[in-house]
Protein backbone atom coordinates (compact mmCIF):
# COMPACT_ATOMS: atom_id res chain seq x y z
CA UNK A 1 0.00 0.00 0.00
CA UNK A 2 1.42 3.73 -0.86
CA UNK A 3 2.47 5.69 2.25
CA UNK A 4 4.42 8.67 2.60
CA UNK A 5 8.22 9.62 4.20
CA UNK A 6 8.25 11.11 7.10
CA UNK A 7 4.36 12.19 7.64
CA UNK A 8 2.10 12.01 10.28
CA UNK A 9 0.40 8.90 11.17
CA UNK A 10 -1.76 8.07 8.05
CA UNK A 11 -5.76 7.06 8.01
CA UNK A 12 -7.00 4.37 5.64
CA UNK A 13 -9.19 5.07 3.16
CA UNK A 14 -12.62 4.02 4.65
CA UNK A 15 -12.08 6.58 7.95
CA UNK A 16 -13.04 9.37 5.44
CA UNK A 17 -15.99 7.81 3.48
CA UNK A 18 -18.92 10.13 3.68
CA UNK A 19 -22.83 9.48 2.40
CA UNK A 20 -24.74 11.91 2.26
CA UNK A 21 -28.77 11.30 0.88
CA UNK A 22 -31.75 13.76 0.03
CA UNK A 23 -35.02 13.52 -1.82
CA UNK A 24 -35.16 16.12 -4.45
CA UNK A 25 -37.98 18.66 -4.46
CA UNK A 26 -39.51 21.16 -6.83
CA UNK A 27 -37.52 23.74 -5.72
CA UNK A 28 -34.17 21.94 -7.40
CA UNK A 29 -35.53 22.26 -10.57
CA UNK A 30 -34.48 23.82 -13.75
CA UNK A 31 -36.70 25.18 -16.94
CA UNK A 32 -36.19 21.63 -18.43
CA UNK A 33 -38.12 20.19 -15.07
CA UNK A 34 -34.80 17.94 -13.98
CA UNK A 35 -32.86 18.85 -10.58
CA UNK A 36 -30.74 21.71 -11.87
CA UNK A 37 -27.01 20.93 -11.89
CA UNK A 38 -26.11 23.55 -9.76
CA UNK A 39 -27.91 21.82 -7.25
CA UNK A 40 -25.73 18.58 -7.60
CA UNK A 41 -23.06 20.36 -7.39
CA UNK A 42 -23.48 21.85 -4.07
CA UNK A 43 -24.46 18.64 -3.15
CA UNK A 44 -20.66 16.73 -4.27
CA UNK A 45 -18.85 20.02 -2.81
CA UNK A 46 -21.33 19.22 0.74
CA UNK A 47 -20.51 15.96 0.78
CA UNK A 48 -16.88 16.30 -0.22
CA UNK A 49 -16.62 18.56 2.15
CA UNK A 50 -17.49 15.99 4.77
CA UNK A 51 -14.89 13.60 3.45
CA UNK A 52 -12.13 16.05 3.68
CA UNK A 53 -12.81 17.63 7.35
CA UNK A 54 -12.66 14.20 8.81
CA UNK A 55 -9.84 12.79 7.30
CA UNK A 56 -8.32 16.03 8.04
CA UNK A 57 -9.25 16.25 11.49
CA UNK A 58 -10.32 19.97 11.06
CA UNK A 59 -11.45 22.67 8.81
CA UNK A 60 -10.72 21.97 4.75
CA UNK A 61 -11.50 24.22 1.88
CA UNK A 62 -12.47 23.38 -1.75
CA UNK A 63 -9.35 24.61 -3.81
CA UNK A 64 -10.93 23.54 -6.97
CA UNK A 65 -13.32 21.30 -8.54
CA UNK A 66 -10.75 18.99 -11.18
CA UNK A 67 -13.87 17.28 -12.88
CA UNK A 68 -17.66 16.90 -12.84
CA UNK A 69 -19.54 14.50 -15.11
CA UNK A 70 -23.78 14.67 -15.29
CA UNK A 71 -24.40 11.37 -16.93
CA UNK A 72 -28.00 10.95 -16.29
CA UNK A 73 -30.79 13.55 -15.33
CA UNK A 74 -32.43 13.62 -12.07
CA UNK A 75 -35.71 13.98 -11.23
CA UNK A 76 -37.90 15.66 -8.78
CA UNK A 77 -38.63 12.94 -6.28
CA UNK A 78 -35.53 10.91 -6.73
CA UNK A 79 -33.76 9.73 -3.39
CA UNK A 80 -30.13 10.98 -4.32
CA UNK A 81 -27.06 9.63 -2.36
CA UNK A 82 -23.28 11.20 -2.84
CA UNK A 83 -20.07 8.98 -1.74
CA UNK A 84 -17.67 10.95 -1.08
CA UNK A 85 -13.79 9.37 0.15
CA UNK A 86 -10.41 10.60 -0.04
CA UNK A 87 -8.59 8.88 -2.97
CA UNK A 88 -5.41 10.96 -2.23
CA UNK A 89 -3.45 13.11 -0.44
CA UNK A 90 -0.33 16.14 -0.60
CA UNK A 91 1.45 17.67 2.31
CA UNK A 92 -1.92 20.36 2.52
CA UNK A 93 -4.11 18.95 0.03
CA UNK A 94 -6.54 16.27 -0.83
CA UNK A 95 -8.47 14.61 -3.46
CA UNK A 96 -12.00 13.70 -2.80
CA UNK A 97 -14.05 11.08 -5.14
CA UNK A 98 -17.77 11.85 -5.19
CA UNK A 99 -20.26 9.53 -6.71
CA UNK A 100 -23.60 10.65 -6.95
CA UNK A 101 -27.03 7.86 -7.49
CA UNK A 102 -30.17 8.36 -7.84
CA UNK A 103 -33.22 5.75 -6.69
CA UNK A 104 -35.60 6.68 -8.96
CA UNK A 105 -39.30 7.21 -6.77
CA UNK A 106 -41.06 5.75 -9.59
CA UNK A 107 -38.61 2.59 -10.08
CA UNK A 108 -38.72 1.32 -6.61
CA UNK A 109 -37.15 -2.19 -7.43
CA UNK A 110 -34.33 -1.08 -10.06
CA UNK A 111 -30.46 -0.24 -8.54
CA UNK A 112 -29.97 3.37 -7.94
CA UNK A 113 -28.57 4.75 -11.23
CA UNK A 114 -25.25 6.66 -11.61
CA UNK A 115 -26.29 10.54 -11.84
CA UNK A 116 -22.82 11.93 -11.61
CA UNK A 117 -18.95 11.60 -10.90
CA UNK A 118 -16.36 14.03 -9.60
CA UNK A 119 -13.10 14.84 -8.47
CA UNK A 120 -12.45 18.04 -6.06
CA UNK A 121 -9.29 18.69 -4.41
CA UNK A 122 -9.48 20.24 -0.91
CA UNK A 123 -6.94 22.13 1.32
CA UNK A 124 -6.60 21.56 5.24
CA UNK A 125 -6.31 25.33 6.44
CA UNK A 126 -5.72 26.30 10.71
CA UNK A 127 -7.75 28.54 12.52
CA UNK A 128 -6.52 31.55 10.27
CA UNK A 129 -7.12 30.02 7.02
CA UNK A 130 -3.80 28.71 6.31
CA UNK A 131 -2.74 25.45 4.90
CA UNK A 132 -1.88 23.15 7.47
CA UNK A 133 -0.20 19.58 6.96
CA UNK A 134 -2.76 16.77 6.55
CA UNK A 135 -1.99 13.28 7.59
CA UNK A 136 -1.77 10.56 4.56
CA UNK A 137 -4.64 8.45 3.21
CA UNK A 138 -3.76 4.80 3.47
CA UNK A 139 -5.48 2.68 0.63
CA UNK A 140 -6.80 -0.58 2.06
CA UNK A 141 -7.84 -2.62 -1.25
CA UNK A 142 -6.91 -2.98 -4.97
CA UNK A 143 -9.66 -0.30 -5.85
CA UNK A 144 -8.35 2.14 -3.46
CA UNK A 145 -4.92 1.72 -5.20
CA UNK A 146 -6.27 2.43 -8.34
CA UNK A 147 -8.36 5.72 -7.37
CA UNK A 148 -5.17 6.53 -5.74
CA UNK A 149 -2.88 6.44 -8.87
CA UNK A 150 -5.82 7.75 -11.04
CA UNK A 151 -5.77 10.90 -8.50
CA UNK A 152 -2.15 11.22 -8.84
CA UNK A 153 -2.16 11.36 -12.93
CA UNK A 154 -5.08 14.25 -12.19
CA UNK A 155 -2.35 15.79 -10.36
CA UNK A 156 0.13 16.05 -12.54
CA UNK A 157 -2.27 17.09 -14.80
CA UNK A 158 -3.46 20.10 -12.62
CA UNK A 159 0.21 21.18 -12.69
CA UNK A 160 1.27 20.81 -16.11
CA UNK A 161 -1.35 23.24 -17.29
CA UNK A 162 -0.51 25.59 -14.57
CA UNK A 163 2.43 25.27 -15.96
CA UNK A 164 1.88 25.95 -19.72
CA UNK A 165 -0.59 28.49 -18.63
CA UNK A 166 2.00 30.59 -16.53
CA UNK A 167 4.35 30.25 -19.13
CA UNK A 168 2.03 31.15 -21.69
CA UNK A 169 1.11 34.28 -19.82
CA UNK A 170 4.86 35.48 -19.33
CA UNK A 171 5.44 35.37 -23.20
Amino acid sequence: MTEHPSAPQGKPTSYSRVTLSRIMTAVDVNLYGTVHGGVLMKFVDDVAGAAAARHSGGTAVTASIDEIVFSEPVRVGDLVHAHAQVNWTGHTSMEIGVKVVAERWDQVEDAPVRVATAYLVFVSVDLGGAPRPVRPVLPETVEDERRYREAEIRRAHRLAKRRAIQAHRAG
